[in-house]
C-alpha cells in the first residue's frame, strides 16, 4: 500500500431536496463503488438532528466514519426509476425505513452542460478538485469539492452533471414533510453541502484514507 493511503472511489448521484416543514434530504445512489452498488440516505432535522439510514453494516461504519451524524438507523434502503439514468423526467422512488421519497429530475442546470465538457480522468483527479475548490463556494454557496473528512480523511468530488429536481415529497413515519423546498440552511453532514436549490448531480467521489486508518 501506498505512503498516500487507499483511495476508495463511489461513482454515482447525489440528491439533496429540502421541504417545507425544514426537514433536508441527501441521497447518494452509488452504481460503482468498493461494496457494489448501494444507496443510503443522510436526514437533517429542523432542529439540526443528523440521522443516517444506511441499508447495511459495512455501509453504516463507513458513511459514519467520514460524514458526521447524531443518530444511525441501519434500514432497507431501495429505489425505484423510471429508467436507469438521471435525465429529465426521470422519476425516482426511495425508500429508507421511516423515509418515503419520490422524486422527478427537472431540467439540466447551466452548469451541468460545462460539468459534462470536462474529460472523465480529467474531472475525477484530485489537481482538478483543488482547482474547482476554489471557485465552487463563490458558484453554490456552501458547496465545495475537496476537503477533510471524519477521521483526518480526505474526500473530493467530481461532478460530471446537475440537474433540478422538478417536484419532490416525502414522508416520515407516514408524516408529509410539506412542499419541495431549497436546503436551507445547508446539510451539515460534512465540510461540503449539496447545491441550495434541489437538484441531482451525477459524480464520482474519491475518498482517502490514511495508511494508520486503513488497518
Amino acid at each position: 500500500m501506498s505512503n498516500r493511503g487507499t483511495r476508495l472511489r463511489f461513482t454515482g448521484h447525489i440528491a439533496g431536496a429540502g421541504t417545507a416543514g425544514g426537514m433536508r434530504l441527501v441521497l447518494g445512489c452509488w452504481t460503482a463503488s468498493p461494496h457494489g452498488m448501494f444507496a443510503d440516505v443522510m436526514i437533517q432535522r429542523p432542529d439540526g438532528h443528523r440521522i443516517l439510514l444506511a441499508p447495511d453494516q459495512w455501509v453504516a461504519e463507513f458513511v459514519s466514519a467520514t460524514y458526521t451524524f447524531d443518530e444511525v438507523q441501519q434500514v432497507p434502503v431501495s429505489i425505484q426509476r423510471s429508467d436507469a439514468g438521471a435525465a429529465a423526467g426521470s422519476r425516482w422512488h426511495v425508500t429508507a425505513g421511516p423515509l418515503d421519497w419520490y422524486f422527478e429530475v427537472g431540467r439540466r442546470h447551466a452548469l451541468g452542460h460545462l460539468l459534462r465538457a470536462v474529460p472523465g480522468p480529467v474531472g475525477t483527479s484530485l489537481t482538478m478538485a483543488r482547482i474547482t475548490d476554489r471557485v465552487a463556494g463563490v458558484v453554490m454557496p456552501g458547496v465545495r469539492t475537496l476537503g477533510t473528512a471524519g477521521n483526518d480523511r480526505t474526500e473530493w468530488y467530481a461532478a460530471r452533471d446537475l440537474h433540478r429536481l422538478a417536484a419532490s415529497r416525502a414522508t416520515w413515519d407516514g408524516e408529509d414533510l410539506g412542499a419541495l423546498a431549497d436546503l436551507d440552511p445547508p446539510a451539515d453532514f460534512g465540510f461540503s453541502s449539496t447545491p441550495r436549490f434541489p437538484s441531482l448531480t451525477t459524480l464520482t467521489s474519491t475518498v482517502r484514507i490514511r495508511p494508520e486508518a486503513s488497518g
